[in-house]
């Protein structure tokens, strides 16, 4: 048997299934495409996580593109969160190309045109569905992670949530949380320092420091009513295919903490509301994290390890994630060491650094006969990967250089008129979109505030009164005590005495 025979076999051995699958490609040896052998990812294990990884301008997006319609197509919904604006087109179905129907003849695999339900989402001001939670959603932990707190200043967010909680203080956006901090240190001083202890002015102020820096970076309008249902990205349309849920973010490129916040957020509350799942043979849900490197270069250690937590028991739920990013080393090896599927594009070795990062990236791969890893990393071309999955059993298939199957949707963003199109036959929009302000911790505190300042007021007229009374009373009596009795004044008179004396001696005379 010649090499290619053996090479044919050795794909194809290592990567049939019993259930179902996505086709990725067809694999390559020597550079040349060898014609159907295909390489597959079982729809079993694609919740073990994976990485899409590659210079600028190899192919990553149209990879992510790819398996998002595959899985869509399968009946799996997915979430995408797209950083450089580049997946609407999604929606829309290929207008197909001459270079498209010769890939694809290469792999041995028919070109269809497909578009897809798509549904868009966004965290700012952007046309889209918009994504919220509330600050209690979040809870004492969360927030203290995402603040990067000290252990003394995530103590005194415990005992605010804690105050709330017990006088029925809704915490929803960040201006309750303000506010909240505020009065614990001045109006409520006495009242927390009886409950709870002396809180710190120092402290809360930090806090509130941190929070302004959120702020800035748009968590206002993040934090705050309606909160988004996660189950809403579970939906499936009319065919049974996955919606593909498109999270706008290319306003947030250069606000690394809310991304990330909202990340952990989702993700929390996915892990926190989703059941456990059994061995289904499918993923009940797959998130693809665009510029991963936003998520982890900003994020403190202890918002790492809860991003490590998560992503090792998320899975059980049934979630894949997949973390899109130029280089394998922007991902924290504890989380590296998760992922199942591992698509590798071509790497660019421009400085002594970039090679030796290469050569750790050769490492990761199971080891074959058919290729110089470290070697083929650096030849790839546009659109070709090597490829590694888990196979049904869990155990990775045979590494493939892979020539990567085009696109069925659209590779081209929608125009404006499209997206306002998509956007007006959205369920979601109507029910996310609408504002809400409810009466919470904010307006609860001012009222209490305003109260107490009320009954103070009126306990400060009462004393001033009572004391003006008083001071009244005793000018009266010292008026009363100082002037003499008329009678007793005519009595002790001389005029009265002579006259008295007068009238006695005249008796005494007769």
């Amino acid at each position: 048997m010649d090499r290619q025979n053996a090479f044919f076999n050795h794909i194809t051995e290592g990567n049939k299934n019993k259930g179902e699958y996505i086709t990725l490609g067809s694999a390559m040896l020597d550079g040349k495409t060898v014609e159907s052998a295909f390489v597959n990812v079982p729809l079993k294990t694609m919740n073990r996580h994976g990485l899409i990884a590659g210079a600028t301008g190899t192919g990553k997006t149209k990879t992510l593109q790819v398996i998002a319609e595959n899985l869509s197509e399968k009946g799996v919904p997915v979430v995408l969160m797209d950083v450089k604006g580049d997946l609407s087109g999604l929606a829309k179905a290929s207008p197909g190309h001459a270079k498209i129907d010769e890939r694809h003849e290469q792999i041995g695999l028919p070109f269809e045109a497909k578009a897809f339900p798509v549904e868009l989402l966004t965290l700012s001001e952007q046309n889209g569905v918009r994504l919220r939670a509330t600050i209690s959603e979040f809870g004492p932990v969360l927030i203290s992670r995402i603040l990067d707190v000290t252990e003394t200043q995530a103590g005194i967010i415990s005992v605010i949530f804690k105050y709330c909680d017990d006088n029925h203080l809704p915490l929803l956006d960040l201006k309750d949380f303000k506010k909240i901090l505020q009065y614990a240190t001045n109006e409520g001083k006495q009242e927390f320092e009886d409950a709870y202890g002396r809180i710190s002015t120092a402290s809360t102020g930090a806090i509130l420091r941190k929070l302004v820096e959120l702020e800035q970076q748009g968590a206002d309008l993040f934090f705050g009513e309606t909160s988004f249902d996660p189950q809403d990205l579970l939906r499936l349309d009319e065919n049974g295919r996955g919606y593909i849920n498109i999270i706008r973010l290319t306003d947030i490129q250069d606000k690394p903490k809310l991304f990330s916040t909202f990340m952990l957020s989702l993700l929390a509350e996915i892990y926190s509301t989703f059941p456990e799942q059994g061995d289904t043979g499918r993923p009940e849900l797959v998130m693809f994290i665009d510029e991963a490197h936003l998520i982890f270069n900003e994020a403190s250690k202890a918002l790492l390890n809860q991003i490590e937590s998560i992503v090792k028991l998320i899975r059980s739920k049934g979630v894949g994630l997949y973390f899109v990013t130029q280089n394998p080393t922007d991902v924290p090896e504890a989380v590296l060491a998760q992922l199942g599927l591992k698509v590798q594009h071509a790497l660019r070795a421009f400085t002594a650094k970039d090679r030796k990062a290469i050569k750790l990236t050769a490492q990761n791969y199971p080891d074959t006969e058919y290729y110089d890893t470290a070697s083929v990393l650096t030849s790839l071309g546009t659109g070709e990967a090597l490829v590694s999955a888990l196979n049904e059993k869990g155990r990775p298939t045979p590494l493939a250089a892979t020539m990567m199957r085009a696109p069925m949707s659209r590779m081209d963003i929608l125009t404006d008129k499209e997206l306002n199109e998509l956007l007006d036959t959205s369920k979601l929009v109507k029910k996310y979109n609408e504002e809400i302000d409810r009466e919470s911790a904010y307006e609860l505190l001012n009222d209490k505030i305003e109260q107490a300042e009320t009954e103070e007021l009126k306990e400060k007229a009462r004393k001033e009164r009572e004391a003006l009374e008083k001071a009244q009373s005793k000018s009266s009596s010292s008026r009363k005590s100082t002037r003499m009795n008329p009678i007793v004044k005519v009595l002790t008179s001389a005029v009265f005495i002579r006259s008295v004396f007068g009238i006695l001696n005249k008796v005494i005379k007769k």
